[in-house]
């Protein structure tokens, strides 16, 4: 029997926070030599942060990164450690992870796969390792190996995959089993989306299957930088079963997960295997060790997973706790006092609210009152209720509804947060007069119908702003993924804020989530009853006169629909017709004309509207087909429209498809 404890700690970052980022990585470090685990493994990047953008061009970053290797150094008597760092090396920049031992750096293995999609642009800044090179790099009057390196401690053999590295389909752990590895380590810097974590188990399980050895993944937590989040996980697995698994979009600095394996087993499995060939050749990119870690002895089986990773309604589960927790770490590292939130009565805004007030509910409850205020030290108590944490708006005019103020209303006293309702109707009427001579005429909704409903919500900005600014508070905007394709949205009016959480959910998806949580709601936390009041009205902007009853979805298309082109037309990028080809089947009750129809209105609005998705505020991502252009889907501010691409679609819908028109008739 020769038992290994091995670790692996998540850690809540931030870009630049050497103090903040050094004081987790030694807390790590020492709660888990307090533990005797013996090898541990640290996120990718984590002592830089992983968000750094091209400030890691700067010569100062990585200098400052490489000085903190002594102070961790000294922490690593008898454990051996991987922290993830920038180094640069024969003028280029390299993704590594500097494998500390005993009290000294021992070596830096670096990245072989840069991550270069959606919200990854690591081929910016850092070059890909070839595969077996190896060379030296000189570090404080030492030589020291780099590239693509193992290391022995007292016979046991450990491998690297950074993040990406065990993404793709020549992945490095696939040839490990024939030299021998025992533990692979993988500092990752995985971001969250909605279902990414059964993929993420099923990628360090069958590593561990496939190579006979034992996989530790690690991963940040939180909102690191703004727009990405993510929810740490730590995984730890032998011969294909996870034995340990930490908890995901939690609250506190770091998380340690740990499990004692037993190298002998796993070696053992492997030579059982008729398939498994052991290397021949003589070995290379070896760095021996002189650490003895002292025998383990078995430990109690790790916990299981929070009963909410169990959750049928795990979709929604992960909704809630990741906009939450993204939503926590930017109050906090914004040092923000609160937030703001003009609130119609509607879904999107009281979604926001919701998210807020599950914000505190959860945080508080992993916490407690003191760590909570501790944590957040800017806001005003850690008490249960949102006083002092939330202030909502509702921000009428003459078309607004008794509905829609007595939604808004019960819901801010549901919640606890401190709510006021202000008449912006004279301001109004004030720049109607104001311009009115300007023109030369009158306003009206014969002539003037978008310019009217504009004046509205750009009205309702400047007083939210105020109120934000005078408290220290963050202005929220309410937009959700499906507006911002079609650009359903006043820029300066309801897009206003420095924080759009919702831009990333997509409105059915939305709809779903709140009507869940009216009926449901998070484990552990439950339900908002009185959420009713906003589920039962259809969605509406309420800028248009009452009496013409305006809904979203008679100004643009059902959003089924909707979502289903967005889906199509840009998350997969096929062309109007193909679109049309695809819907037909599932949305065969529609007139085929009408369909196209509604395809051609969302890719006329979607490229008419790019330039207001640049200007979008910071928005979290919780969906591998986001729309920010900035972090996602790329798009020109100025298109050729799809014109040609169009004609063609209506060229395959026969005259007597059912209603509607082709354009121009």
């Amino acid at each position: 029997m020769r038992l290994l404890k091995v670790g692996s700690a998540v850690l809540n970052q931030t870009p630049l926070d050497w103090t903040g980022n050094l004081a987790n990585v030694l807390a790590a470090i020492d709660a888990a030599r307090a533990q005797r685990v013996q090898l541990l493994c640290l996120p990718e990047l984590c002592l830089s942060g992983y968000g750094c953008e091209d400030a890691f061009h700067s010569p100062d970053l990585r200098r400052t990164a490489r000085s903190l290797l002594p102070a961790i150094a000294e922490r690593t008597k008898g454990i051996a450690v991987a922290v993830g760092l920038p180094v640069m090396f024969r003028s280029a920049l390299f993704n590594c992870a500097a494998l500390i031992a005993g009290g000294a750096v021992r070596g830096f293995v670096a990245k072989r796969h840069l991550a270069g999609d959606g919200l990854h642009y690591e081929p910016r800044w850092f070059k890909p390792w070839p595969q077996g090179v190896r060379d030296e790099i000189l570090l404080d009057g030492l030589r020291l190996p780099i590239g693509d390196l193992f290391f022995e401690f007292d016979d046991v053999r450990v491998g690297f995959e950074i993040c990406e590295d065990a993404w793709v389909a020549g992945r490095p752990s696939a040839s490990f089993a024939e030299l021998g590895i025992d533990v692979v380590l993988n500092p990752s810097a995985s971001h969250f989306a909605l279902g990414k974590a059964l993929v993420r188990r099923r990628i360090v399980a069958e590593a561990s299957r496939a190579s006979g050895l034992t996989y530790v993944y690690s991963n940040l937590l939180g909102n690191e930088s703004g727009r990405a989040i993510y929810d740490g996980g730590a995984i730890i697995a032998t011969d294909g079963e996870i034995v340990a698994e930490g908890p995901r979009l939690g609250y506190g600095p770091w998380v340690l997960t740990t499990a004692t394996v037993d190298v002998d087993v796993t070696r053992m499995r492997r030579a059982r295997s008729a398939s498994f060939r052991p290397g021949t050749e003589p070995e290379e990119g070896i760095v021996r060790v002189p650490l003895s870690f002292e025998h383990g002895s078995p430990e109690a089986p790790a916990p299981a997973p929070a009963a909410w990773e169990r959750s049928p309604d795990i979709a929604h589960e992960e909704l809630a706790r990741s906009i939450a927790l993204g939503l926590f770490d930017y109050l906090r590292k914004s040092k923000a006092k609160g937030f703001v939130v003009s609130l119609s009565g509607g879904v999107d805004s009281s979604s926001v609210c919701v998210l807020i007030w599950l914000m505190k509910q959860f945080s508080l409850a992993e916490l407690g009152a003191d760590a909570l205020r501790a944590r957040l030290p800017a806001t005003d108590g850690a008490g249960s209720d949102m006083r002092g944490m939330l202030v909502t708006l509702y921000q009428s005019t003459r078309h607004s509804s008794t509905r829609t103020k007595h939604a808004a209303s019960e819901l801010s006293r549901a919640i606890g947060a401190e709510h006021h309702e202000l008449d912006v109707d004279p301001i109004v009427r004030a720049y109607e007069r104001l311009i009115e001579p300007a023109l030369g005429r009158s306003l009206s909704w014969e002539t003037d119908d978008l310019p009217l409903q504009n004046v509205q919500a750009r009205v309702r900005s400047p007083g939210a702003w105020l109120l934000a600014n005078v408290r220290g508070f963050l202005l929220l905007t309410t937009s959700n993924r499906s507006e911002a394709a079609v650009g359903y949205a006043t820029m300066d009016g309801d897009t206003s804020g420095g924080l759009a959480p919702l831009a990333g959910v997509k409105k059915t998806m939305l709809r779903r989530w709140l009507d869940w949580m009216e009926k449901s709601g998070p484990a552990g936390v439950g339900a908002i009853p009185i959420l009713r009041l906003v589920n039962e009205q259809a969605p509406t902007a309420e800028l248009r006169p009452i009496e013409t009853h305006q809904t979203d979805e008679d100004d643009l298309m059902p959003y089924e629909v909707l979502d289903a082109v967005e889906h199509a037309a840009i998350g997969e990028k096929r062309s109007p017709r193909e679109v049309l080809d695809v819907l037909r089947l599932r949305f065969a009750d529609v007139p085929l004309r009408q369909l196209a129809q509604w395809i051609e209105r969302f890719f006329r609005l979607w490229c008419r509207n790019q330039w207001k998705r640049e200007r979008l505020a910071v928005s979290f991502h919780v969906d591998d087909k986001n729309l920010d252009p900035r972090s996602w889907c790329r798009f020109p501010v100025l298109s050729g429209g799809y014109e040609r691409e169009l004609k063609e679609m209506w060229s395959a819908v026969p005259p007597s498809a059912g209603s509607g028109a082709p354009p121009g008739s």
